[in-house]
Order: C-alpha cells, then structure tokens, then sequence
C-alpha cells in the first residue's frame, strides 16, 4: 500500500527548491531612526566577492509612489557606485549627514557619532540632487540591477504604490499591515532580516507588505547587529564548489506535517530549521536514496526550511508550510 503510495505521490511534485537563493545581494538591515540616523546595509549570500561595478542602484518610492512613478524621478535614486562586497560580507550605506553645526532636529541635522563609526560609506548629502536615503517609515525602496538594458529587481522593502502609505505612517505588525493597527515597525525601528532568508524580494509584494515575514524588529537605534549578518548562507547552505541540486516536495503545504523528499541524487540526510534559523528535529525514512519520507506531525504550524544533504558535502534548500 505505501509502495502504491509512493509511486502516485511522485508524479505531483509541485514545488522546486530556488536556484537563485545565495547568489545575489539583497537589504540585510534597515535603520530608520531618530533625525537624520538612517542606514541600509546590504549583504553578499555568494562565495564570491561581488563587484557592484556602478551596475547597482538605491531607489526610494515616497510616501505611497508607485514603482513607474519613482524610476522616472532621477532624484528619487542613487548609484551604489564602484564597490566591491566580499563574499558573506555586508556593506553599510548611511546618510551623509556629518556637520555637527548643523541644528536638530532639521533636515541637516548630523547623524549619531555611533552610526557613523559602522558606516562603510556615506551617501546622499544634497536632497536636491538625490534623497534615495531621506527614507522614513512609509517609503519603499528598492535596489535594483542594470543587465545591459534594463534594470531588474534585486530586493524591494515595502510595497510601491501602496495607497494607504500616502498618509500612513508605517507598515505594522498586524492585517492589513499599514499602521492602522499593531505597532510600526518601518518607524523609528532598526529591522533585521531574518537569518532563514536567502534571497531578495524580486516583485512588487502586493495586495500588502507584510513585514513579519521576513524581518526581525529591533529597538529604535539599535545598531547591535550593524555590519555582520548572519544568514543560513553562510555556511549551513552554501556549497562552496557545485551547484544547487534540484529538489521538491509533496505535498507543500502539508496539514499533517508529512512530506515527501524527491532530488536529482540519493539524499543522505535532512534537516530542519525555523524562521530563525533554530534547528528542529525530525525524523526522515529511506535515507540514501532520492526519495525520502518525513515526519514532522508534531510541529507548530507555520514555515519552515528544509536543508537536504548528498555526498561530497553538497546540500540544497527548500521552504515547506505545515498546518
């Protein structure tokens, strides 16, 4: 009966581990605090280093504006410039605000002493040429790369033409997630990407943003974490020297908690990890082979990630719901 089983589940296959986690940089921590303490710092998942070569750019969608309207406003962006991230680094952006002269608050007001010491570079000092940086808490903004003839999506934060951020204030905590109800978390809060994620947002995440998902919150103007990232990149799924090998699972959401393996190659093992990168146990049957069962009927719903390990240290990722 189980083998009958089997052989029909493997025919329904729907979802496929991402070839693209790890290999593009994207926002790993977003500082929205008081005055002008504003900061981005961008991670490399890769294990190479990555020469942003002027081919990168920061675009801020203000105050509700919709991506077509915010790319066509020059001011609204700014080149990342001829920098080089090396390979599971960071690169901290943070506004060029550094007269101490300057009264606070105001637009000119100088950024803490603290935030400037992490900073690895300062950009946007004139608003009038670009004010990429004079992000607050109903913003979006984007980096986005140049492929010869056209710019693509790298990571988005927020959403672009969110209407409620015309007047809202930031996106929050609980449905609908635009600051009507829960507590802000795009204002005067310092976010942290969560450890899980490998990859940037490539598309606009409408109807909402939900910020939970994939962000940590921190206190405003905690800058604890500024300047590394800890990220599953770096060394639980990252194969140094072969590519990522295929695999998928059945069903995906699982109501039950068990999951059907399928990769390229015999699986020696699984892991499980929660959203924040804790590791969860599980039990896997049929190990060795390409097909492998698991049973995780007694853990909370919610998302978890799978990493599926082969010979030669090689593993692959992939993202499962449960419940």
């Amino acid at each position: 009966m189980k083998k009958t089983l089997l052989s029909t589940l493997l025919f329904a296959f729907a979802f496929v581990a991402n070839a693209q986690n790890c290999s593009e940089i994207f926002i790993s921590e977003y500082t929205e605090g008081g005055n002008n303490n504003k900061a981005i710092e961008i991670y490399n998942p890769t294990n190479s280093p990555i020469s942003l070569n002027s081919n990168y750019r920061l675009v801020r969608y203000n105050n509700g504006t919709s991506a077509v309207a915010g790319e066509a406003n020059s001011q609204a962006m700014v080149n990342l410039g001829n920098v080089t991230i090396p390979a599971h680094d960071v690169w901290v952006v943070v506004i060029e605000k550094l007269d101490p002269s300057q009264p606070c608050p105001g637009q000119e007001c100088m950024v803490d002493l603290e935030l400037q010491a992490l900073a690895d570079t300062f950009m946007c000092p004139d608003y009038n040429v670009s004010y990429a940086m004079y992000f607050n808490g109903n913003d979006a903004i984007s980096i986005q790369k140049f492929n010869g003839t056209s710019w693509n999506y790298v990571d988005i934060f927020g959403m672009m033409g969110d209407a409620a951020m015309v007047t809202g204030q930031a996106w929050s905590d609980v449905f609908p997630y635009d600051g009507t109800i829960g507590t802000w978390w795009t204002k005067d809060h310092t976010l942290l990407r969560k450890s899980s994620v490998q990859q940037g947002v490539n598309s606009n995440p409408t109807p909402v943003f939900n910020v939970t998902m994939e962000w940590d919150s921190l206190p405003n103007e905690d800058w604890s974490n500024l300047g590394i990232h800890n990220c599953l990149c770096n060394d639980v799924f990252v194969d140094e020297t072969n590519r990522p090998i295929e695999v998928s699972v059945y069903p995906n959401p699982s109501t039950n908690g068990q999951l059907l393996i399928k990769a390229e190659e015999n699986i020696q093992s699984i892991e499980m990890f929660d959203l924040l990168g804790q590791r969860i146990p599980v039990r896997a049957k049929n190990t060795n082979s390409r097909f492998v069962e698991i049973n995780a009927e007694n853990k909370s719903a919610g998302v978890y990630v799978l990493k599926v390990n082969f010979d030669q240290k090689r593993s692959s990722t992939i993202r499962v719901t449960i419940g």
